[in-house]
């Protein structure tokens, strides 16, 4: 049982997520520095997430959950990876 509320909110916050993954993609692809590349990838991988919780409470599915799990590990340490890349130049010292 949903409310009506949430029938009509999560598609609408799906829509905006999705139009702020395009703004990002933008910068991503049109940033002037490696570090504006970097700051809009990880904001890429966050909105990726919040795409994948609004799908589990929109289809009332686990499985969206665990996935939104192992992207927001996986980009913490991607993240980590490009800063300390872009700080030093290696990343295994």
């Amino acid at each position: 049982m949903t409310s009506p509320i949430l029938s009509w909110a999560l598609p609408l916050a799906l829509l905006m997520l999705v139009l702020a993954m395009g703004c990002t993609l933008v910068r991503l692809l049109r940033g002037p520095t490696a570090q504006d590349r970097v700051l809009a990838l990880d904001c890429m991988y966050l909105n990726a997430m919040l795409v994948m919780l609004v799908l589990g409470l929109l289809y009332d599915s686990t499985h969206y959950f665990e996935a939104a799990l192992l992207m927001a590990i996986l980009g913490f340490v991607g993240s980590v990876a490009m800063a300390k890349f872009l700080l030093r130049g290696e990343v295994i010292e």
